[in-house]
């Protein structure tokens, strides 16, 4: 029987990391030795490595996210089965959103790191790395877009969260839990999610958006700068279901006039609500001024969406059309 062949995008991260000379740890190691590191992985497929980057995720760019999918789209085009990318921990939940909204195929996209350095104690990277070419070599894993495998769990990229700085455990869904699981070298899914339209991949990276939080008793000054910073929209984390003050809401309705403004809630989980609260500030009044709730997502996927939806721009409906699927 002929084995699927796996397309490795390695760019970097925690898995990668090795001490260094000058004290703590670094990406140093490249997809080659990653794969060989891990002998298991010529049992599951045929595995070409690649590293675009060695990079630690915090310094990855929204560009290098739409350059990896463009690779992908590619190596899906010339017989790729599927496909893994391993980076840092700290902004996979981001990564992987944006494969998903730009990747328009059945093939599985599979993202995992580490949340130990590769020579530390009980390093995770192995066994993550397996777990995700498994779940790439796996048929069913065809049609759910891209999903994130970290200690075993399997999630859609839409849903994940990491929650913790340390534990092995640190990757949640918390709105709808884990898809499934990889338990004796097999991807067991026990939940599908139906996929949301994808975006043009066309066109570059997203474009500037200010992510903003509102904190009790803001005066929401920041707000009325950011058209003349050069942001081409705006992501409000609101209050609970998507609330500010009573006086920044006449901000935001200005703000609205200058760039698309996109309401979500800084609490972990939980839709932005539209019709319950009518208060001055609340979501009611908030859209009336012209916000656009952003249903579920949170606030760091929520100003992808925004920020690829506005290259080339976009009117206010075509700003409500992208968020509808996420109602």
């Amino acid at each position: 029987m002929t084995k699927p062949r796996l397309l490795f995008l390695s760019l970097g991260g925690t898995i990668t990391m090795v001490p260094t000379d000058s004290g703590g740890i670094a990406p140093k190691l490249g997809a080659a030795e990653l794969v060989k590191s891990v002998p298991a992985l010529a049992d599951i497929a045929q595995i070409d490595a690649r590293s675009p980057f060695k990079l630690p995720s915090s310094s990855l760019t929204t560009a290098n996210l739409v350059e990896v999918a463009r690779l992908i789209e590619d190596g899906f085009k010339s017989g790729f089965d599927g496909a893994v990318v391993s980076q840092g921990t700290d902004t996979i939940e981001e990564s992987a959103f944006i494969l998903d909204l730009l990747i328009d195929s059945e093939k599985p996209v599979v993202m995992t790191g580490a949340m130990r350095g590769a020579d530390s104690p009980g390093a995770d990277g192995p066994a993550n790395l397996l777990s995700s070419a498994i779940v790439a070599a796996s048929p069913d894993a065809r049609g759910l877009g891209t999903l994130v495998v970290l200690n075993y769990d399997i999630h859609a990229a839409r849903f994940v969260q990491k929650s913790h700085t340390a534990l092995p455990s640190a990757f949640l869904s918390p709105l709808v839990g884990t898809l499934g699981v990889v338990a004796e070298r097999v991807a067991r899914f026990y939940a599908r999610v139906k996929r949301n339209p994808s975006l043009p991949s066309a066109g570059g990276p997203p474009v500037p958006i200010a992510l903003v939080k509102v904190p009790m008793g803001d005066d929401g000054r920041i707000l009325r700068t950011l058209p003349d910073l050069g942001f081409a929209g705006a992501v409000i984390e609101g209050m609970g279901a998507g609330h500010v003050h009573a006086d920044v809401a006449p901000i935001l309705g200005d703000l609205v006039k200058k760039i698309p403004v996109v309401l979500a809630s800084r609490a972990m989980t939980g839709p932005v609500f539209t019709h319950t609260y009518g208060y001055p500030g609340a979501e009611i009044d908030l859209i009336d001024r012209g916000l656009v709730p952003a249903g579920y997502l949170s606030g760091l996927k929520a100003r992808l969406v925004l920020g690829l939806c506005l290259r080339g721009g976009a009117s206010p409906s075509k700003v409500r059309d992208v968020f509808a699927p996420y109602q």
